[in-house]
C-alpha cells in the first residue's frame, strides 16, 4: 500500500488534522492487540472519510466491514445529529473490543453494530442511505454494490476501499488470485454502471467513489 515516496507521505500526514484522542488510542491498541492491524483505515484515510462525511452530512450511513471501528467513528463525525450509522462485521471475536470504543465515543447512541454476514443482513435493512462504505471481503464487493445501490438516495455515495489491492490490479493476475480478480471486476463494474458517476482515488490502497445519479 506504499505508493507514495516516504517523504511525501510523511509530509502529507504532518499537514493533516490530527486524530482525536479516542482514535489515537484505538489506532495504537489495534496495533498492539489485534491481528493484521494494516486493515485499520488509519490517520490519513480516516481524515478523508471524516471530511467526506462532513461534506455529505448523511442522515444514514451503512458500513460493510467494521474491523475495530476506526472508520465507523470517522464516518460518524459528519452524521446529522439524529443520524444513524449501521456497521456490519462477521468477526464476533472483535465485537467486545470494537463496541468498547463505540461506547466511549460521542456517537454511542447513533452506532448500530451488527455481527453477521452482510450479504444476509443487508436485505433486511429497511432504510435508505446517503453514504455506504465497503471495506470487507473482496470477493463480495460487487454483491455488496448490487445489494445497496437501490437503498442509496439520489446524490448519495458508495465508497469502496482497497480497490488498488496493493497495486496488484495493474499486474499480471495469477489464475487462483480471486481477490485481485474481484477488485478489477468491481472497478470495471462501477465504471460502466450508468446509475453512477465515479472516481478512483489512488489514496492509500485506493478508494473507488461512486455517486448515484
Amino acid at each position: 500500500m506504499d505508493f507514495l515516496p516516504p517523504k511525501i507521505e510523511a509530509f502529507s500526514e504532518d499537514h493533516t488534522t490530527e486524530e482525536t484522542a479516542l482514535l489515537y488510542d484505538l489506532n495504537r491498541q489495534t496495533h498492539l492487540q489485534i491481528m493484521i492491524p494494516r486493515m485499520l483505515s488509519g490517520h490519513m484515510q480516516g481524515r478523508i472519510l471524516s471530511l467526506f462525511s462532513k461534506m455529505i452530512q448523511p442522515q444514514n450511513i451503512l458500513e460493510i466491514g467494521t474491523y475495530t471501528g476506526y472508520s465507523a467513528l470517522c464516518l460518524a463525525e459528519g452524521m446529522k445529529e439524529e443520524g444513524l450509522l449501521i456497521t456490519i462485521d462477521k468477526n464476533e471475536e472483535l465485537e467486545e473490543f470494537t463496541q468498547s470504543y463505540f461506547n466511549k465515543s460521542d456517537y454511542a447512541s447513533q452506532i448500530d453494530f451488527r455481527i453477521g454476514n452482510a450479504v444476509d443482513l443487508i436485505p433486511s435493512i429497511n432504510l435508505n442511505f446517503d453514504l455506504v462504505f465497503i471495506d470487507a471481503d473482496k470477493a463480495n464487493y460487487s454483491n455488496y454494490f448490487d445489494l445497496v445501490i437501490e437503498k442509496i438516495n439520489k446524490g448519495g455515495y458508495i465508497i469502496a476501499d482497497n480497490v488498488l489491492w496493493s497495486g496488484k490490479v495493474v499486474e499480471p493476475i495469477e489464475p487462483n488470485d480471486k481477490d485481485t480478480k474481484a477488485m478489477v471486476h468491481y472497478c470495471e463494474k462501477i465504471h460502466k454502471d450508468p446509475r453512477v458517476e465515479n472516481i478512483l482515488m489512488p489514496v492509500r490502497d485506493g478508494l473507488m467513489i461512486a455517486r448515484k445519479l
